[in-house]
């Protein structure tokens, strides 16, 4: 009961992002350089159509350097989770914005005056007379557990994780449970395992210089699996 659908910016950022100087398609599915994006400058959120709910309240977050996340919240359903959440990477054409999720599903979006206009799986407007824009918030990342992938590893009381799927390298919240498990994965050489977590994401102080870092925090459902990476 999924169907991503996600959100966007005021109207001289949201240009900025997917490009209002006409730039040519060579330069399609390039995250954007035109602008200095802050993250948290850079959410948006609407209640979108649902064919067996109320409606999906759906939240979207990019992110300067190329990512983004969204939660979906079904409105008036009784099974739980009603919330959901997802991630990726997201880049743009002349005219559009293409998120790409985690399982390398993509999705299409256009600028519709201070909002976001969802397309449909073409890129070309959906023909309907329902509510398909997301318009700017200021908001938090969502804290519902999302499935994340990567290598993890371990080292001078600091953990790291790569994403397999974007590619990042994130901080690790401190979390007894991980290393443990690390520890006991890694066997005699500190090198990265590959982990298998439920998570989502904080901006939390560099504990050096204090600005706000993208940070993992480890939900649940932690394996490692020792002798695999990425590829596997």
């Amino acid at each position: 009961m999924r169907t991503a659908i996600l959100s966007v910016a005021a109207a001289c950022t949201l240009f900025a992002l997917i490009g209002c100087n006409n730039r040519a398609e060579v330069d399609a599915l390039q995250p954007a350089q035109a602008a200095e994006l802050k993250p948290m400058q850079q959410s948006w959120r609407g209640v979108l159509p649902c064919a067996d709910c109320e409606g999906i309240e759906t939240s979207l977050f990019l992110e300067k350097d190329g990512t983004w996340v969204m939660n979906e919240r079904y409105q008036g359903v009784r099974e739980e989770p009603s919330s959901f959440a997802s991630y990726g990477t997201w880049a743009r054409t002349a005219d559009k914005l293409v998120l790409t999720d985690s399982n390398g599903e993509k999705s299409y979006y256009r600028a519709k005056g201070n909002a976001l206009e969802m397309l449909d799986r073409e890129g070309n407007p959906v023909a309907s007379q329902l509510n398909y824009t997301l318009v700017p918030v200021t908001a938090s990342l969502p804290v519902t557990p999302m499935p994340l992938r990567g290598m993890y590893v371990y080292r001078a009381d600091a953990a790291t994780f790569t994403d397999c799927a974007t590619g990042k390298r994130l901080p690790v919240a401190s979390n007894a449970q991980l290393e443990r498990g690390y520890l006991a994965a890694k066997g005699e050489a500190e090198k990265p395992v590959l982990l298998t977590v439920e998570g989502h994401f904080v901006f939390a102080a560099n504990p050096d210089t204090g600005e706000p870092v993208k940070t993992l925090i480890a939900d649940k459902n932690v394996k490692f699996a020792p002798g695999k990476d990425c590829t596997h």
